[in-house]
């Protein structure tokens, strides 16, 4: 919001997003496979069907929201996206990948609940079909990104793979711009500044999730990844001055509560 405010594009923001990241991922992967005893096989961003699977679901997610967004209110979008850890449980029960137990259908309830809360259920006016598919399409494919790249990130660096997304997220979103002419225009030092600042954080968002991915599974980093929406809320009634209302209230304990009981085993629920 922030960033385009000034009237930027959002393919050249997320354009500078992911190369400042791909670039401060490489540096610290370069490093860690430098200091490791024994590197061994070639770096992640080389594997090519990782990078794009890791940075095409980065980019379509990005691209189907966005265009969702032409059709529907914000709100109606995030909350469309948002079901994603519902498919990703459901995706992982079929496949066998992980179990869907009480605790986890629980926590599941509860960030779901907590989503519909802070973000608002669809109202009863009738909503675009195209827009209903294009955010639901971007749940679906966040949603089977997740367990995919948790079964092909195993016995790789999560550092590695973080940079192998964002170098894939970087070439899509080159090929965006380059269609829309957004990549030759030049940005405000406001505009280019924000941009880098959320490829710094893009870092370690990356990082962090690709690594709780790998010790969590699928299913529980999912529904603990809608804390997201929740930070989302705080910092804007810090840094946009936004309401804070008794849905935002509620709907935080409820993601909150899913957190917890993610944390408790199943002879502790009681």
């Amino acid at each position: 919001m922030l960033a385009t405010a000034d009237g930027a594009s959002l393919s050249m923001i997320q354009f500078w997003r992911y190369l400042t990241s791909a670039l401060l991922l490489g540096a610290a992967a370069r490093y860690e496979r430098r200091t490791m005893p024994e590197p061994t096989g070639r770096p992640p961003w080389r594997m090519l069907d990782l990078t794009v699977l890791g940075g095409g679901a980065q980019f379509s997610v990005a691209a189907l929201t966005l265009s969702a967004l032409r059709y529907l209110p914000a709100a109606t979008v995030g909350f469309l996206f948002y079901t994603f850890p519902v498919w990703v449980t459901l995706w992982s029960a079929v496949r066998g990948i992980e179990r869907l137990t009480p605790l986890r259908v629980a926590a599941l309830l509860c960030a779901v609940g907590g989503i519909t809360l802070m973000v608002g259920a669809p109202g009863a006016e009738a909503m675009s079909p195209i827009g209903l598919m294009l955010a639901l399409a971007a749940a679906v494919v966040y949603a089977l990104y997740i367990p995919l790249m948790g079964v092909r990130q195993r016995g790789l660096p999560a550092l590695g793979v973080s940079h192998a997304v964002a170098v894939g997220g970087t070439f899509w979103f080159v090929v965006w711009s380059v269609s829309t002419g957004a990549l030759f225009t030049v940005p405000s030092m406001r505009e280019f500044a924000l941009s880098v600042t959320m490829g710094v954080l893009t870092t370690f968002a990356f990082f962090g999730f690709l690594t709780g991915l790998a010790g969590l599974g699928p299913v529980r980093a999912a529904i603990t990844s809608t804390v997201e929406p929740l930070w989302t809320v705080l910092l804007g009634v810090v840094l946009l001055n936004q309401a804070l209302g008794a849905g935002t209230l509620l709907g935080g304990i409820g993601v909150l509560l899913a957190v917890i009981l993610l944390t408790l085993r199943p002879g502790r629920v009681a």
